[in-house]
């Protein structure tokens, strides 16, 4: 069952009105703000940004929290590597997002709300903004005012604690406590003593500001849910994980591919189905979800797309942005190349994950080069330890878990590297950072190899 995709994109407000369009927040109305997240909490849905945290104890937990003013932010700046869903999904219905979004502002008591995204998705902030201007002026975008905020090209912007910097206006640097204790415009200091000075426009002190922050998919559920009642989208998935899943598929496949399936498909029904399997003469090796989870080899194709299956077998599902890579493909190279995008993202405010990050990716390369030694090794399993102390986000922890499982799965060739000095599998490999997925064919951005730990980028 689908629901999030359209079979047609949902190009006017009254094909969202054909749809069913309203009848969430309506019926958040008619609950109010408790038996709204109540809804939410027996619907069972989780936080389909990565993490897979319940939304609705999430919600309850920022409605509950004290302070002046209360915020909701929908973080649509979808970055991670292997990953379209968010923006084929504002592509395809945005309609279903702002209504999202307007149900949570309306659950937690929000004064404001913001969605935050990269100023390079023109095409959906065309969507969007075209979107919300037709339900504002039909008294469909909720009671509070929405902000479309275009922010910068780097990873960290969707970080929530970094996003919620830009919405500030600073850069994607991601803040110590986490938004429900430090939210947008807090005046309460974030560490130290010093606090921030309020903003223009706001007469009243700020105090923490609990702010809620979801992703893009998460907030296109929520209509859906409160119009259809909890028990109806518990008819999808699995008890712990229900509902649908909007997966992207992109790699060594025959049709990368953008699909909402229900929670509890087998991966190997994904890959095998809608991405159109191998590549003719090909095998796979191996499969990431992004970059951010170890890898999952061949003898775990046919785990469920839940989210404790894969925990269970030592990864994470992630944001269901699924890279594939066949036999032809090094992994001491998949290991540099995810490596360096990890490395060169990293803002640089944690010490251990930069440098460690940058010294990890220098090894891989000598190793990749065929310049490598078992010192390289153990340089790389010394960084592995320490990379995340200290560290205020999850990108450190990426760095860690990737590489490490890479490591531990593919020793042979690593093997082959550092004894032969050649590259049993050569091949040119790109960051599968997406730009656009569409009938089957993928653009990745050229310009990320280019780009250096300073954010800066190199002469084309």
């Amino acid at each position: 069952m689908t629901f999030l995709l359209p079979e047609r994109p949902v190009g006017t407000l009254a094909d969202w009105l054909a749809l069913g369009g309203g009848d969430g927040l309506r019926a958040a109305r008619r609950l109010g703000r408790e038996g709204t997240i109540d809804e939410l909490r027996a619907s069972g849905l989780r936080g389909r940004g990565g993490g897979g945290f319940p939304t609705g104890a999430k919600w309850a937990g920022v409605a509950q929290a004290a302070g002046t003013h209360h915020y909701a932010v929908c973080n649509a700046a979808e970055g991670e590597p292997g990953t379209f869903k968010d923006r084929r999904l504002m592509r395809d219905n945005p309609y279903q997002l702002i209504e999202g979004l307007a149900i949570a502002a309306f659950a937690i008591g929000a004064t404001e709300a913001f969605i935050g995204l990269k100023a390079s998705f023109t095409t959906e902030i065309d969507r969007l903004t075209r979107a919300l201007a037709e339900m504002t002026a039909a008294g469909l975008a909720g009671d509070v005012g929405i902000t479309i905020v275009p922010g910068p090209e780097e990873y960290l912007l969707g970080e929530e604690k970094a996003l919620l910097e830009v919405i500030e206006g600073k850069d994607p640097l991601p803040r110590l406590l986490p938004p429900y204790l430090h939210g947008l415009f807090s005046t309460a200091p974030q560490m130290g003593w010093i606090p921030t000075p309020r903003e223009p426009g706001h007469p009243e002190p700020h105090e923490s500001n609990p702010t809620l922050v979801n992703n893009a998919e998460t907030l296109s559920n929520v209509p859906w849910i409160l119009a259809r009642g909890p028990e109806w989208f518990r008819t999808m998935g699995t008890p712990s994980s229900p509902g649908t899943i909007v997966a992207t598929v992109c790699g060594d496949v025959a049709h990368p591919v953008v699909a909402e399936v229900e929670m509890g498909t087998r991966l190997a029904e994904l890959l095998g189905g809608a991405a159109g399997g191998p590549l003719p003469g090909r095998t796979w090796k191996a499969v990431f979800s992004g970059v951010a989870n170890p890898v999952v080899d061949p003898s775990r194709f046919n785990l469920p797309m839940t989210y404790e299956d894969f925990a269970a077998h030592g990864t994470g599902l992630g944001a269901a942005g699924f890279i594939v890579y066949d036999d032809s493909a090094c992994m001491v190279n998949v290991a540099r190349v995810f490596s360096r995008f990890l490395a060169v993202e990293s803002c640089g405010q944690c010490g251990p994950c930069k440098i460690g990050s940058g010294e990890i990716t220098d090894r891989l390369d000598r190793i990749e080069r065929g310049e490598g030694s078992d010192a390289d090794i153990q340089r790389i399993g010394h960084w592995l330890g320490t990379v995340t102390d200290g560290a205020r986000c999850y990108l450190a922890t990426e760095e860690r878990d990737t590489v490490s499982s890479i490591l531990r799965c593919y020793p042979e060739e690593f093997a082959a590297h550092l004894e032969t000095g050649t590259c049993p599998h050569p091949r040119d490999l790109v960051v599968p950072k997406i730009v656009d997925l569409e009938d089957g064919r993928v653009t990745y951005d050229e310009s990320q190899a280019r780009k250096r730990p300073d954010w800066t980028y190199a002469p084309a």
